[in-house]
């Protein structure tokens, strides 16, 4: 199991649409990034910035099989419109410098 700890900005203004946005995502993109391997995704806001912790059997594997899928090019396509700069579909994500669990 991994976790990977993702950063995103959203443009000024957009906050209020994002959140909306996410109220409920497409049953059909659920779906497809549970079946591979998707696990949990949370996101954090605070102001402009936005902090996904995602936690996933493989996360590039994840990448990998939602780089074409139709569900995820039409999402990607809805909040990219809000962000200040596209998701870093290629990112490994934020390192993590300490825990305590």
């Amino acid at each position: 199991m991994e976790r990977i700890a993702l950063r995103t900005r959203l443009r000024p203004g957009c906050e209020e649409i994002y959140d909306r946005e996410h109220a409920e995502i497409p049953a059909e993109l659920e779906q497809a990034m549970r079946e591979h391997g998707l696990r949990s995704w949370r996101i954090y806001r605070d102001g402009l910035d936005l902090f996904h912790f995602v936690e996933v059997e493989d996360y590039a594997a994840l990448q990998a099989a939602l780089r074409d899928h139709p569900a995820d090019r039409a999402w990607q396509a809805r909040m990219n419109r809000l962000l200040d700069g596209d998701f870093d579909k290629g990112s490994g994500g934020l390192s993590l410098v300490w825990e305590l669990t």
